[in-house]
């Protein structure tokens, strides 16, 4: 099983490029999901609403499963598949990688475009520092108020961050750690007395 993958460690914005008078715009972000997808660009049209086009590709999901390619207006094939292919090259998901165009009077032509739109989500992305993100996993553990160092010492052993916790009657915490953690403290948590646990993903 996949237990983690390559993605961009934080946002690249404003990565020029000029071609025949057209402004092309280079823009890449990490994003968890599709929603967050088009919310960033919605605030793309928002920043550049006289934009001629805003053209876009993004892979989300560990193999890269969901994914799309927008050429916005552009001759079908010569903006969102170029941007996409660049996704590919770079082997990263979870990523949203958009170009922004001012058109500026001469026609490129299907050939030009598709050249300039992989010249500019090329440049974006070497600005960007790749990173390897590990999956995490949320759990919720339920425990007496007697156990607390017990499974602060479990939680400790998988490198667990603790979010919450609260010590009312009976203990609660939740606690995010690595997906490929998950077998050894189900294992541990599951031989445990009067201990409750569920994973929320």
């Amino acid at each position: 099983m996949i237990f983690e993958y390559k993605t961009i460690a934080a946002p690249v914005e404003e990565v020029l490029l000029k071609e025949k008078g057209s402004k092309f715009i280079g823009y890449a972000f990490p994003v968890k999901n599709e929603a967050e997808a088009k919310k960033q660009l919605e605030i793309l049209w928002e920043k550049h609403p006289k934009a001629t086009h805003i053209c876009y590709a993004y892979r989300i999901g560990l193999q890269g499963e969901i994914y799309r390619a927008n050429d916005d207006g552009e001759p079908s094939g010569s903006a969102g598949l170029p941007i996409y292919n660049q996704l590919l090259a770079n082997e990263i998901t979870h990523v949203l990688l958009a170009v922004v165009r001012y058109y500026g009077g001469t026609k490129l032509g299907v050939s030009g475009l598709v050249k300039t739109y992989k010249e500019s989500a090329k440049l974006t992305l070497d600005e960007a520092i790749m990173m390897v993100r590990a999956l995490e996993t949320t759990v919720r553990i339920q425990f007496q108020y007697h156990q607390q160092n017990t499974i602060f010492t479990v939680l400790n052993k998988v490198g667990a961050q603790i979010i919450s916790f609260d010590a009312a009657e009976s203990c609660v915490i939740q606690a995010t750690l690595k997906m490929e953690q998950k077998e050894s403290i189900s294992e541990v948590l599951s031989e445990m007395l009067l201990v409750e646990y569920q994973f929320i993903d």
